[in-house]
């Protein structure tokens, strides 16, 4: 390169259904604001090398086109380019289809009920999203798309890019993706695996889900799979791969080292002082086994009740999705279990759970990690679960016990530094929890030396 000339930035374009930031509407105007931690803040340090963009929904419905130029205006700030859609086209293709329908599917659900009008709608935002980035990408531009919201549109962007925009498009899942007898449950399933084929590499969190895929374009496409890792589809040879998802260990050691994050260990190992600390933090949804965690410790109360009064479990369970029905039955089920669990098993000495209904901030969060002596964490599907890294992250000096479901994708690479278990199985699930709670600090710290090692290794 010649002195004093300057490298020409790569171009990379990222399309999720929702953007990272929280658009507000402020003064007669709009302010946008990045959300902690994601994709944006690990690409954050790319900027010198790389020009990102960032399309997706902004999350509330901006009608007029004087308020989406001041949209777009305040969200170029951050290279983040919004893609509008009214509440009712919105609500359709995230809460009725992505949600209510492909979701389940995805975590081995059954009973699931197939609509059109919302699979109408999954196609019309898949159309609307390959409209906005095919005009607005640059020959040569990679476009990396996010996740299950978005399964149609590679296939879209080659329609719409054609010869004179050549793009290389990646597309990640960041969910499990389910054996052939539950994908053929979908009626559209062809449909979405030829949206998804149209990517150049496809990245999967395990590599159950990648041979799962490739299984399915097999069996319901007659793609040639020979070739490990690669799919020819009629004129196409396609990448699958695994890519190992990670976190940041660095933010979680900085936010223990501030002053009043120490102040809050003390007060915390203080109040539990003598007991065994267990922590839960989940979206509350159903495939995070959130009932079966709890049925299982009233059943490791009901089994030791030595320990009834020697063990507290600190159960966070972030709400989710709201405004769909199943997440509040499931609320109310859990808000009763709860109860239940205290009902019985509470005593003038206290209560061996505390449930909490609601997200809780980072440094308190960080702060409770750091005083539980074991993580539980129950998911019957799941496609990796970073909270297992979180909690090792915060576990450098009490060595803490990570009791991990053998289906969480995490399970996969973390096995052998924790204590698995069927989520199903209430006796497996009480006995993990029994194991962990007694383990002695040579093994603790055996086990959690490998967890660590393995998160090191694996950052964002």
């Amino acid at each position: 390169m010649a002195p004093g000339s300057q490298q020409e930035k790569f171009n990379l374009i990222i399309v999720s259904n929702r953007l990272p930031l929280s658009v507000k509407r402020f003064d007669g105007s709009y302010q946008s604001r990045l959300s902690s931690g994601g994709l944006v803040t690990s690409l954050s340090g790319l900027t010198k090398s790389t020009e990102f963009r960032w399309f997706g929904w902004p999350g509330i419905e901006v009608a007029e086109k004087k308020d989406q130029e001041k949209v777009a205006k305040s969200l170029d700030e951050h290279n983040a380019v919004a893609i509008f859609l009214d509440t009712n086209l919105a609500n359709e293709h995230y809460n009725k289809f992505s949600n209510s329908i492909l979701w389940p599917i995805l975590h081995y659900q059954s009973g699931v009920v197939f609509d059109d009008g919302p699979w109408q709608a999954y196609k019309r935002v898949n159309e609307l999203f390959a409209d906005a980035v095919a005009e607005e990408a640059t020959k040569g531009s990679l476009i990396w798309v996010h996740d299950y919201h978005l399964m149609l549109l590679p296939k879209l962007l080659r329609q719409r890019l054609n010869k004179h925009k050549p793009c290389a498009i990646g597309f990640s899942l960041h969910t499990p993706f389910p054996a052939g007898d539950f994908w053929r449950a979908l009626p559209v399933r062809n449909d979405l695996l030829e949206g998804i084929l149209a990517s150049d590499l496809i990245g999967f969190h395990t590599d159950e889900y990648k041979q799962n895929f490739i299984q399915s374009c097999a069996q319901a496409l007659g793609a040639c799979t020979e070739i490990p890792g690669r799919i020819q589809y009629k004129d196409r040879l396609v990448e699958a791969d695994k890519f190992v998802v990670g976190i940041d260990p660095q933010k979680f050691t900085d936010t223990l080292k501030k002053p009043e994050v120490q102040d809050r260990i003390k007060q915390l190992e203080e109040k539990y002082s003598g007991m065994k600390v267990i922590i839960g933090v989940d979206r509350l949804d159903y495939i995070k086994g959130l009932t079966q965690k709890l049925k299982g410790y009233d059943y490791f109360l009901d089994r030791d009740p030595e320990l009834r009064n020697k063990v507290v479990l600190i159960q966070v369970a972030v709400p989710s999705r709201e405004d769909v029905k199943e997440y509040q039955d499931l609320e109310t089920e859990l808000s009763t279990i709860a109860g239940k669990i205290n009902g019985k098993h509470s005593t003038p000495d206290g209560t061996p759970l505390l449930y909490m209904h609601r997200s809780v901030p980072f440094d308190e969060l960080t702060a409770l990690y750091s005083i539980a002596d074991v993580c539980l964490l129950t998911s019957t599907r799941d496609g990796m679960n970073l909270v297992s890294f979180e909690y090792v992250a915060c576990q450098d000096e009490r060595h803490g016990v990570l009791v991990l479901s053998e289906f969480a994708g995490a399970a996969s690479f973390m096995k052998e530094g924790s204590v698995s278990f069927h989520p199903a199985n209430t006796n497996e699930l009480s006995d993990a929890i029994y194991k962990a709670v007694t383990m002695g600090e040579e093994e603790r710290k055996e086990k959690y030396q490998k967890l660590r090692d393995f998160i090191e290794t694996n950052t964002r």
